[in-house]
């Protein structure tokens, strides 16, 4: 019998802050990371409103601390997205109390960061400054700076993690199919140890102006705080956040051999592909389903031992009724009294981080006994008017088993199961 895979570690950069601890609370306390956007100057921009994750100076507890983490001159080689996961991964080393000293151990780490988009600030920039200064002056270090795979590159290296390296380019899912590779590579024996997750930083002006000609992004910057409204009738879209989730996992048998503490067993993931739409799923979530079915079964868990999902609901129509189709689908007349939160809510859709983020959450509510809320939802949808949303307000709750689901452009579906050791 297979030892169980386990967290040992885990590490977060988002629009609430950076630290697990410090944004699990503020996320139970109902608070918002939406702001207006201070990337680049909006005044004449449609899109006014993000989840930025916070500096030192506007975050004094919980800020990034850029300069702690690299130096002003390798900053400038890399981008955001990349800087996140650095932050994200030191947090999450630091709790599994993973430091390899052997070649062995070394050769037995994976390192697996999945990214939607990767650098794009860069790639902009770098074209501006093209057709702007000429080709003479863009940087060397363009190239590794921009590429999706080098979150994953540069924690590899700065940490001597000498196993397998991936990046799913997965669009939204990228970062739970990140988790479901490490996990994959743990159970055939490959690796030992992997850092799994994911990380974006596309609050940009190519990609917010790209997903408002989709008519995808939210517009209502009168209150940037109730912008994100997953499963409310007055929705309008969803709201770009940026952000890193990072996990540590292992088997058990590994951690507890090596003196470290399990956090949460991972026990099931499952994914699948709609072969439907470039963008939007089906209305019977039939893909969706198949993934979450495929991660009950890898579990061996039946879909009444569910007691939480944080859903994937990223506050857009179309999206959140697939995904309650797909749960009506997989757990019938159970989901009505399964609780279902949106934790997009409070930080946005952080894209190909998302999945890392909030398989953190999902995580931190089996082993906390806690449920985080869905904000903003003052009017339910009519055909979700029987669903427990957990709105408002946190409910304590012990838990034995969650669901967490990320869905992506391309028809990408995937979805995980945390559970209570």
């Amino acid at each position: 019998m297979h030892s169980p895979i386990v967290i040992t570690g885990m590490g977060i950069a988002c629009p609430l802050g950076c630290g697990v601890d410090t944004v699990w609370r503020r996320l139970c306390a109902g608070e918002s990371g939406i702001g207006t956007i201070e990337h680049f100057d909006t005044t004449s921009f449609p899109v006014r409103l993000a989840g930025m994750v916070p500096d030192r100076h506007s975050d004094p507890e919980a800020g990034i601390d850029s300069e702690a983490l690299v130096s002003a001159k390798e900053r400038r080689k890399l981008d955001r997205f990349t800087l996140y996961a650095l932050a994200a991964a030191e947090e999450a080393l630091a709790q599994s109390g993973w430091q390899p000293r052997t070649g062995s151990e070394r050769q037995g780490t994976a390192t697996i960061v999945g990214s939607g988009i990767g650098g794009f600030p860069t790639i902009t920039a770098a074209q501006q400054t093209l057709h702007e200064r000429g080709h003479r002056r863009l940087s060397p270090f363009t190239v590794p700076a921009f590429l999706a795979n080098l979150a994953a590159g540069q924690l590899s290296i700065r940490h001597g993690f000498r196993g397998p390296i991936g990046c799913p380019v997965t669009a939204c899912a990228a970062g739970l199919q990140a988790i479901g590779d490490g996990m994959r590579m743990i159970r055939s024996g490959e690796v030992e140890v992997a850092l799994v997750g994911g990380a974006e930083g596309c609050v940009d002006p190519l990609s917010l102006a790209s997903f408002h000609a989709m008519k995808a992004v939210s517009t209502n910057d009168r209150d940037p705080v109730r912008a994100s409204r997953p499963f409310d009738r007055d929705r309008d879209g969803f709201v770009m956040g940026e952000g890193a989730g990072i996990l540590v996992i292992e088997t058990q048998e590994h951690a507890l051999n090596r003196g470290a503490t399990p956090l949460a067993t991972i026990g099931g993931y499952g994914t699948s592909a709609d072969a439907h739409h470039i963008t939007a799923g089906p209305d019977d979530g039939a893909g969706a389903a198949a993934a979450i079915h495929r991660a009950l079964s890898s579990a061996g868990l039946a879909p009444q031992d569910i007691g939480y999902i944080n859903a994937h609901a990223t506050s857009t129509p179309v999206g959140d009724r697939a995904e309650i189709a797909a749960l009506r689908h997989v757990f019938g007349h159970h989901l009505p009294g399964i609780p279902v939160s949106a934790t997009k809510s409070a930080t946005g859709h952080l894209l190909g981080a998302a999945g890392g983020i909030e398989a953190v959450f999902t995580a931190m509510a089996v082993r906390e006994g806690a449920l985080p809320p869905t904000l903003n939802l003052d009017c339910a949808d009519s055909e979700l008017e029987d669903l427990d949303l957990v709105p408002g307000t946190r409910r304590i709750q012990p838990t034995r088993h969650a669901l967490c689901n990320a869905f992506g452009f391309g028809g990408v579906n995937a979805s995980l199961l945390a559970s209570r050791l």
